[in-house]
């Protein structure tokens, strides 16, 4: 780890935290604590990478501040990336180029994501590894893939999948639409992101079987946003029963620590739910900065904008923090401009292409939407003037979150000096 004093926080699917952990924590001699929650991993060593390089700067840029005594935290959570999605600055996984369809270490990870299936991850890896033109073989592959998503039995995740409200938002095309469908539409986006050669659609031929195998990309985008479905659902779960509750534990352990919390992707999101579960009267958390944030841009609203007196699972949440809450997005980030909007909306509704309906847009997209008074600011001027000390703050971030390849595009693009003085900022420290 670059930076100390830094501890670990594990929680497990339920959002259940490590005692020992939680302890240790608890014991930090710090004014400030940053606790930093991750999105897509598959192993507390990349975890710990990531948190290492996004906190290296930290420690400069605070050589001039002798009164603050800043401590680090990374929140660990059950949830994976697949192996062929790049992160800058991080070396590619050699298991990514194995095969087309789903190398070992990804099988490796889905079978202990997801407990009890590993014969249907043997089989989804078989379909795609053979890529059978016909459409049965599709109509399989998308009950298997959505048997991973299922809530089990008395499971408490089935609560934290929506952020907006389920009779406005609707069931979601990842796990309701017709698979073909849905493969056609990941396949054309994946054209979009590069990540696939493009050819015309006129050219695609689906008489007599024709042209179905080249849906079998689709298919494979299909799986990795019904299993980040399942991730983001997850987010809620551990921000609102396990992160949230932690914090409040700490308001009464240690009072005088001011805490700053920081997710990207899916982490934002737990992050972001964590200050449902912050009891009241626990005014410890001082800001909140979403890095990517893979959640809908109107979580925070009170009023959607197609349906107004509706408001969105965190709506008014950003009052729990004694400062601001920043969502940083960048154009860049083609995982959430381009596949999510894909993912999030509406099962048989065709009416519009889900890029161009703002009702599925995500956070990191295009910053917090729908929130009255909210910033709107450049990164340079957030770095130059500074940040508001309170409410909700969108900062533009794609001056420096710009690089990484298809399909994610700059998804993971996070490391940077400048980000981190975004969170500095944003908790007062060292002013």
């Amino acid at each position: 780890m670059s930076v100390g004093p830094y501890q670990e926080i594990t929680f497990d699917a339920d959002g259940d935290v490590d005692t020992a952990q939680r302890a240790r924590l608890a014991g930090l001699d710090v004014t400030d604590l940053v606790m930093f929650a991750h999105g897509w991993n598959n192993s507390v060593s990349v975890a710990s990478r990531l948190y290492s390089a996004f906190f290296a700067p930290f420690p400069g840029l605070l050589a001039s501040s002798p009164g603050v005594r800043l401590g680090y935290a990374g929140v660990v959570w059950p949830s994976m990336k697949f192996t062929d999605e790049p992160i800058p600055d991080f070396r590619p996984s050699a298991a990514a180029h194995e095969t087309p369809g789903l190398d070992r270490e990804t099988q490796h990870a889905l079978a202990e994501l997801f407990p009890g299936h590993r014969g249907t991850v043997a089989r989804l890896t078989r379909l795609l590894d053979e890529q059978p033109e016909s459409e049965a073989a599709f109509a399989e592959f998308g009950v298997l893939a959505r048997q991973l998503a299922e809530v089990p039995a008395g499971g408490l995740e089935a609560s934290f999948s929506d952020d907006l409200p389920l009779d406005e938002q609707g069931p979601p095309a990842v796990l309701y639409e017709d698979t073909l469908t849905m493969c056609r539409k990941f396949t054309l986006a994946l054209e979009e992101t590069g990540a696939v050669t493009k050819e015309e659609p006129a050219a695609w031929s689906f008489s007599f079987g024709g042209g179905l195998k080249r849906l079998w990309k689709g298919a494979k985008e299909l799986l990795r946003q019904t299993t980040y479905y399942a991730m983001k659902r997850r987010a809620g779960t551990v921000g609102e029963l396990g992160l949230g509750p932690l914090l409040g534990q700490l308001a009464r352990s240690s009072p005088q620590v001011r805490v700053h919390l920081v997710g990207h992707s899916q982490g934002a999101r737990l992050v972001a739910f964590a200050l449902r579960g912050l009891p009241d009267g626990a005014g410890n958390v001082k800001s909140v900065t979403l890095l990517q944030g893979a959640f809908s841009h109107y979580a925070f609203s009170s009023n959607l904008p197609h349906a107004p007196h509706r408001g969105g699972a965190l709506r008014s949440m950003q009052h729990r923090v004694d400062g601001p809450v920043v969502a940083c997005y960048s154009r860049h980030d083609s995982a959430l401009g381009v596949i999510y909007p894909l993912a999030s909306s509406l099962a048989g509704d065709s009416s519009t292409a889900a890029g161009d309906d703002r009702r599925w847009w995500a956070m990191g997209h295009d910053g917090i939407q729908a929130v009255e008074r909210t910033a709107r600011l450049t990164l340079e001027e957030a770095l130059r003037a500074g940040i508001p000390s309170s409410g909700c703050v969108s900062v533009d971030t794609a001056s420096v979150v710009r690089r990484g390849g298809p399909p994610s595009g700059a998804h993971s693009d996070i490391c940077h000096a400048e980000l981190a003085r975004v969170v500095l900022a944003a908790g007062r420290i060292g002013r």
